[in-house]
């Protein structure tokens, strides 16, 4: 079955950096667009960035944009974000997402905190 496995959140100050992986399985990973989710403590879950299946085009949200990159190792079955400069508003559980057919799945989320 479809799997989704985060890793690589953690505590980090404020601009530094920090690079979160997704680990895929139980689907053919190169030939589906794959999204990253954040969520924050009493807030709703964002999109943060979206690569199609061959790694270009990307997108991203505009409090993102110029600091974060999404990437893709389709040999390797992951996705990452690199993530630079952070804020402290960059706090939240990070989540990757792929909708596979007519399904959407969700991995388990990452951690990131940034705090001094």
């Amino acid at each position: 079955q479809v799997q989704l496995v985060e890793s690589g959140g953690g505590l980090v100050q404020p601009g530094g950096s920090l690079r979160v992986s997704c680990a895929a399985s139980g689907f053919t990973f190169s030939n589906y667009a794959m999204k990253w989710y954040r969520q924050a403590p009493g807030k709703e879950r964002e999109l943060v960035a979206g690569i199609s299946s061959a790694g270009v085009p990307t997108t991203y949200a505009d409090s993102v944009k110029g600091r974060f990159t999404i990437s893709r190792d389709n040999a390797k079955n992951t996705l990452y974000l690199q993530m630079n400069s952070l804020k402290p508003e960059d706090t939240a559980v990070y989540y990757c997402y792929a909708r596979v057919r007519i399904n959407a799945y969700w991995g388990q989320g990452t951690q990131v905190t940034v705090s001094s």
